[in-house]
Protein backbone atom coordinates (compact mmCIF):
# COMPACT_ATOMS: atom_id res chain seq x y z
CA UNK A 1 0.00 0.00 0.00
CA UNK A 2 1.36 3.40 -0.99
CA UNK A 3 0.98 5.56 2.10
CA UNK A 4 4.31 7.18 2.97
CA UNK A 5 4.47 10.90 2.35
CA UNK A 6 0.74 11.20 1.67
CA UNK A 7 -1.84 13.47 3.28
CA UNK A 8 -3.00 12.52 6.75
CA UNK A 9 -6.27 13.25 8.51
CA UNK A 10 -6.80 16.08 10.98
CA UNK A 11 -9.34 13.92 12.83
CA UNK A 12 -6.74 12.06 14.87
CA UNK A 13 -6.71 12.34 18.66
CA UNK A 14 -3.35 11.03 19.80
CA UNK A 15 -3.37 10.05 23.49
CA UNK A 16 -0.39 7.72 23.33
CA UNK A 17 1.94 9.95 25.36
CA UNK A 18 -0.60 10.01 28.19
CA UNK A 19 -0.11 6.39 29.19
CA UNK A 20 -2.97 4.23 30.38
CA UNK A 21 -5.72 4.62 32.92
CA UNK A 22 -8.37 2.36 34.35
CA UNK A 23 -10.34 0.55 31.70
CA UNK A 24 -13.99 -0.21 32.15
CA UNK A 25 -16.01 -2.56 30.04
CA UNK A 26 -16.29 -1.48 26.42
CA UNK A 27 -19.79 -0.96 25.08
CA UNK A 28 -18.75 -0.01 21.57
CA UNK A 29 -18.86 -1.90 18.30
CA UNK A 30 -15.79 -4.03 17.71
CA UNK A 31 -15.06 -5.05 14.17
CA UNK A 32 -12.02 -6.97 15.28
CA UNK A 33 -12.45 -5.54 18.75
CA UNK A 34 -12.26 -7.98 21.63
CA UNK A 35 -10.85 -10.79 19.46
CA UNK A 36 -7.60 -10.70 21.43
CA UNK A 37 -9.40 -11.15 24.74
CA UNK A 38 -11.54 -13.85 23.19
CA UNK A 39 -8.58 -15.71 21.70
CA UNK A 40 -6.62 -15.68 24.95
CA UNK A 41 -9.70 -16.76 26.88
CA UNK A 42 -10.30 -19.68 24.55
CA UNK A 43 -6.68 -20.80 24.96
CA UNK A 44 -7.09 -20.66 28.72
CA UNK A 45 -10.54 -22.26 28.63
CA UNK A 46 -12.18 -19.44 30.57
CA UNK A 47 -14.96 -16.94 30.05
CA UNK A 48 -13.53 -13.81 28.35
CA UNK A 49 -15.22 -11.66 30.98
CA UNK A 50 -12.92 -13.22 33.57
CA UNK A 51 -9.96 -11.61 31.82
CA UNK A 52 -11.63 -8.22 32.10
CA UNK A 53 -12.26 -8.52 35.82
CA UNK A 54 -15.44 -8.04 37.87
CA UNK A 55 -18.36 -6.76 35.84
CA UNK A 56 -16.15 -6.50 32.78
CA UNK A 57 -13.75 -4.07 34.39
CA UNK A 58 -10.12 -4.15 33.39
CA UNK A 59 -7.19 -3.73 35.71
CA UNK A 60 -5.41 -0.46 36.22
CA UNK A 61 -2.58 0.44 33.88
CA UNK A 62 0.26 2.88 34.29
CA UNK A 63 -0.56 6.57 33.97
CA UNK A 64 3.09 7.57 33.50
CA UNK A 65 3.92 9.54 30.34
CA UNK A 66 4.90 7.32 27.42
CA UNK A 67 7.75 8.01 25.01
CA UNK A 68 6.86 7.28 21.40
CA UNK A 69 9.29 5.14 19.45
CA UNK A 70 10.08 5.59 15.77
CA UNK A 71 7.75 2.67 15.09
CA UNK A 72 4.98 4.35 17.08
CA UNK A 73 5.35 7.52 15.05
CA UNK A 74 5.30 5.59 11.77
CA UNK A 75 2.18 3.68 12.82
CA UNK A 76 0.47 6.94 13.79
CA UNK A 77 1.30 8.43 10.40
CA UNK A 78 0.04 5.27 8.67
CA UNK A 79 -3.29 5.32 10.51
CA UNK A 80 -3.70 9.03 9.78
CA UNK A 81 -3.22 8.45 6.04
CA UNK A 82 -5.67 5.53 5.99
CA UNK A 83 -8.22 7.61 7.89
CA UNK A 84 -7.82 10.46 5.39
CA UNK A 85 -8.46 7.99 2.57
CA UNK A 86 -11.67 6.76 4.23
CA UNK A 87 -12.83 10.36 4.60
CA UNK A 88 -12.26 11.14 0.94
CA UNK A 89 -13.88 7.92 -0.21
CA UNK A 90 -16.96 8.04 2.00
CA UNK A 91 -17.53 11.72 1.26
CA UNK A 92 -17.72 10.83 -2.41
CA UNK A 93 -19.81 7.66 -1.91
CA UNK A 94 -22.36 9.44 0.32
CA UNK A 95 -22.70 12.24 -2.21
CA UNK A 96 -22.90 10.02 -5.30
CA UNK A 97 -25.04 7.17 -3.95
CA UNK A 98 -27.13 8.83 -1.25
CA UNK A 99 -27.08 12.53 -1.99
CA UNK A 100 -25.98 13.07 1.61
CA UNK A 101 -23.07 14.68 3.40
CA UNK A 102 -20.64 12.39 5.19
CA UNK A 103 -19.53 13.47 8.66
CA UNK A 104 -16.15 11.91 9.45
CA UNK A 105 -15.31 10.12 12.67
CA UNK A 106 -12.44 10.90 15.01
CA UNK A 107 -9.84 8.19 15.56
CA UNK A 108 -8.24 7.96 18.99
CA UNK A 109 -4.76 6.46 19.25
CA UNK A 110 -3.82 5.22 22.72
CA UNK A 111 -1.34 3.02 24.55
CA UNK A 112 -2.26 0.58 27.33
CA UNK A 113 -5.62 2.12 28.19
CA UNK A 114 -7.95 5.07 27.77
CA UNK A 115 -11.55 6.14 28.28
CA UNK A 116 -14.41 6.52 25.84
CA UNK A 117 -18.08 7.41 26.06
CA UNK A 118 -18.72 3.66 25.81
CA UNK A 119 -16.46 2.86 28.76
CA UNK A 120 -12.78 2.09 28.86
CA UNK A 121 -10.39 0.43 26.46
CA UNK A 122 -7.18 -1.51 26.82
CA UNK A 123 -4.84 -3.15 24.36
CA UNK A 124 -6.65 -6.42 25.11
CA UNK A 125 -10.05 -5.21 23.94
CA UNK A 126 -8.80 -4.52 20.44
CA UNK A 127 -10.00 -1.74 18.13
CA UNK A 128 -13.62 -0.63 18.46
CA UNK A 129 -16.05 2.08 17.42
CA UNK A 130 -18.06 3.97 20.02
CA UNK A 131 -21.28 5.36 18.52
CA UNK A 132 -21.90 7.54 21.57
CA UNK A 133 -18.93 9.81 20.86
CA UNK A 134 -18.50 8.85 17.18
CA UNK A 135 -14.88 7.82 17.70
CA UNK A 136 -12.75 4.82 16.76
CA UNK A 137 -10.34 3.65 19.48
CA UNK A 138 -7.12 1.92 18.47
CA UNK A 139 -3.95 0.78 20.17
CA UNK A 140 -1.63 0.10 17.24
CA UNK A 141 -0.08 -2.76 19.22
CA UNK A 142 -3.02 -4.69 17.78
CA UNK A 143 -1.26 -4.66 14.41
CA UNK A 144 1.56 -6.66 16.00
CA UNK A 145 -0.98 -9.08 17.46
CA UNK A 146 -2.52 -9.52 14.01
CA UNK A 147 0.86 -10.42 12.56
CA UNK A 148 2.25 -12.61 15.34
CA UNK A 149 -0.86 -14.30 16.75
CA UNK A 150 -3.64 -14.05 14.21
CA UNK A 151 -1.69 -14.73 11.02
CA UNK A 152 -2.78 -11.49 9.34
CA UNK A 153 0.28 -9.63 8.10
CA UNK A 154 0.79 -6.59 5.89
CA UNK A 155 0.00 -2.90 5.87
CA UNK A 156 -3.21 -3.39 3.90
CA UNK A 157 -4.41 -5.90 6.49
CA UNK A 158 -3.86 -3.19 9.11
CA UNK A 159 -5.64 -0.66 6.88
CA UNK A 160 -8.58 -3.08 6.62
CA UNK A 161 -8.91 -2.92 10.42
CA UNK A 162 -9.22 0.87 10.29
CA UNK A 163 -11.62 0.69 7.34
CA UNK A 164 -13.78 -1.89 9.13
CA UNK A 165 -14.14 0.30 12.20
CA UNK A 166 -14.96 3.29 10.00
CA UNK A 167 -17.54 0.99 8.41
CA UNK A 168 -19.27 0.96 11.80
CA UNK A 169 -19.21 4.75 11.75
CA UNK A 170 -20.88 4.66 8.33
CA UNK A 171 -23.54 2.40 9.85
CA UNK A 172 -23.99 4.89 12.65
CA UNK A 173 -24.37 7.76 10.18
CA UNK A 174 -27.08 5.77 8.38
CA UNK A 175 -28.98 4.95 11.61
CA UNK A 176 -28.26 1.23 11.32
CA UNK A 177 -26.37 0.85 14.60
CA UNK A 178 -29.06 2.56 16.64
CA UNK A 179 -31.77 0.27 15.26
CA UNK A 180 -29.64 -2.85 15.67
CA UNK A 181 -28.88 -1.93 19.28
CA UNK A 182 -32.56 -1.30 20.00
CA UNK A 183 -33.57 -4.73 18.67
CA UNK A 184 -30.70 -6.54 20.38
CA UNK A 185 -31.90 -5.25 23.74
CA UNK A 186 -35.26 -6.94 23.22
CA UNK A 187 -34.23 -10.44 22.17
CA UNK A 188 -32.39 -13.46 23.56
CA UNK A 189 -28.60 -13.67 23.72
CA UNK A 190 -28.46 -16.05 20.76
CA UNK A 191 -30.66 -13.76 18.67
CA UNK A 192 -28.59 -10.76 19.75
CA UNK A 193 -25.44 -12.56 18.61
CA UNK A 194 -27.04 -13.22 15.23
CA UNK A 195 -27.79 -9.51 14.80
CA UNK A 196 -24.21 -8.70 15.79
CA UNK A 197 -22.99 -11.00 13.02
CA UNK A 198 -25.03 -9.05 10.46
CA UNK A 199 -23.65 -5.76 11.79
CA UNK A 200 -20.07 -7.01 11.51
CA UNK A 201 -20.49 -8.57 8.06
CA UNK A 202 -21.96 -5.33 6.77
CA UNK A 203 -18.92 -3.46 8.11
CA UNK A 204 -16.74 -5.95 6.23
CA UNK A 205 -18.71 -5.22 3.07
CA UNK A 206 -18.31 -1.48 3.61
CA UNK A 207 -14.57 -1.95 4.03
CA UNK A 208 -14.65 -3.72 0.68
CA UNK A 209 -16.16 -0.60 -0.88
CA UNK A 210 -13.32 1.40 0.64
CA UNK A 211 -10.74 -1.00 -0.81
CA UNK A 212 -12.33 -0.77 -4.28
CA UNK A 213 -12.22 3.01 -4.23
CA UNK A 214 -8.68 3.06 -2.86
CA UNK A 215 -7.60 0.93 -5.80
CA UNK A 216 -9.61 2.64 -8.53
CA UNK A 217 -9.79 6.27 -7.46
CA UNK A 218 -6.76 6.80 -5.24
CA UNK A 219 -4.41 4.35 -6.92
CA UNK A 220 -2.75 3.44 -3.62
CA UNK A 221 -3.25 -0.33 -3.76
CA UNK A 222 -0.26 -2.44 -4.70
CA UNK A 223 0.01 -6.07 -5.81
CA UNK A 224 -0.90 -8.41 -2.98
CA UNK A 225 -2.71 -5.77 -0.92
CA UNK A 226 -6.23 -7.05 -1.52
CA UNK A 227 -5.13 -10.58 -0.68
CA UNK A 228 -3.82 -9.25 2.66
CA UNK A 229 -7.23 -7.80 3.49
CA UNK A 230 -9.10 -10.97 2.49
CA UNK A 231 -6.69 -13.06 4.57
CA UNK A 232 -7.20 -10.76 7.56
CA UNK A 233 -10.96 -11.19 7.25
CA UNK A 234 -10.52 -14.97 7.16
CA UNK A 235 -8.16 -15.10 10.13
CA UNK A 236 -10.56 -13.26 12.44
CA UNK A 237 -13.63 -15.32 11.63
CA UNK A 238 -15.31 -16.71 14.73
CA UNK A 239 -14.91 -20.33 13.62
CA UNK A 240 -11.20 -19.90 12.87
CA UNK A 241 -10.53 -18.19 16.21
CA UNK A 242 -12.30 -20.95 18.08
CA UNK A 243 -10.49 -23.73 16.17
CA UNK A 244 -7.12 -22.03 16.70
CA UNK A 245 -7.92 -21.93 20.40
CA UNK A 246 -8.45 -25.70 20.38
CA UNK A 247 -12.21 -25.43 20.66
CA UNK A 248 -15.05 -26.79 18.59
CA UNK A 249 -16.78 -23.94 16.72
CA UNK A 250 -20.08 -23.03 18.37
CA UNK A 251 -22.19 -21.07 15.84
CA UNK A 252 -24.69 -19.84 18.44
CA UNK A 253 -21.86 -17.93 20.12
CA UNK A 254 -20.60 -16.26 16.94
CA UNK A 255 -20.75 -12.46 17.00
CA UNK A 256 -18.67 -11.54 13.92
CA UNK A 257 -19.30 -14.30 11.37
CA UNK A 258 -17.32 -17.20 9.98
CA UNK A 259 -14.11 -16.81 8.03
CA UNK A 260 -15.96 -17.63 4.83
CA UNK A 261 -18.67 -15.07 5.55
CA UNK A 262 -16.27 -12.29 6.50
CA UNK A 263 -14.07 -12.70 3.44
CA UNK A 264 -17.09 -13.13 1.14
CA UNK A 265 -18.82 -9.95 2.31
CA UNK A 266 -15.57 -8.02 1.95
CA UNK A 267 -15.42 -9.30 -1.63
CA UNK A 268 -19.05 -8.29 -2.25
CA UNK A 269 -18.23 -4.70 -1.37
CA UNK A 270 -14.97 -4.85 -3.32
CA UNK A 271 -16.62 -6.14 -6.49
CA UNK A 272 -19.78 -4.02 -6.30
CA UNK A 273 -18.86 -0.70 -4.74
CA UNK A 274 -22.54 -0.13 -3.99
CA UNK A 275 -23.99 0.50 -0.54
CA UNK A 276 -27.21 -1.22 -1.55
CA UNK A 277 -25.35 -4.49 -2.07
CA UNK A 278 -24.09 -4.46 1.53
CA UNK A 279 -27.54 -5.08 3.01
CA UNK A 280 -26.76 -7.99 5.33
CA UNK A 281 -30.08 -7.44 7.11
CA UNK A 282 -32.20 -8.04 4.00
CA UNK A 283 -30.87 -11.48 3.10
CA UNK A 284 -31.06 -14.99 4.47
CA UNK A 285 -27.85 -15.90 2.65
CA UNK A 286 -25.06 -14.73 4.90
Amino acid sequence: MQWRGRRGSSNIEDRRRMGGGGAARVGGIGGVGAVVVFLIAMFLGVDPSQLLGPEGTGGTTSSAPVELTAEDRAEGEFVSVVLADTEEIWTRVFKDQLGQQYRPATLVLFKEGTRSACGGATEATGPFYCPMDRKVYLDTAFFTTMHRRLGASGDFAAAYVVAHEIGHHVQNELGILEEATRVRQQVSQEESNAISVRVELQADCLSGIWAREAAQSLGTVERGDLEEAVNAARQIGDDTLQRNAGQRPMPHTFTHGTSEQRSRWFMIGLQSGRLADCDTFGTNDL
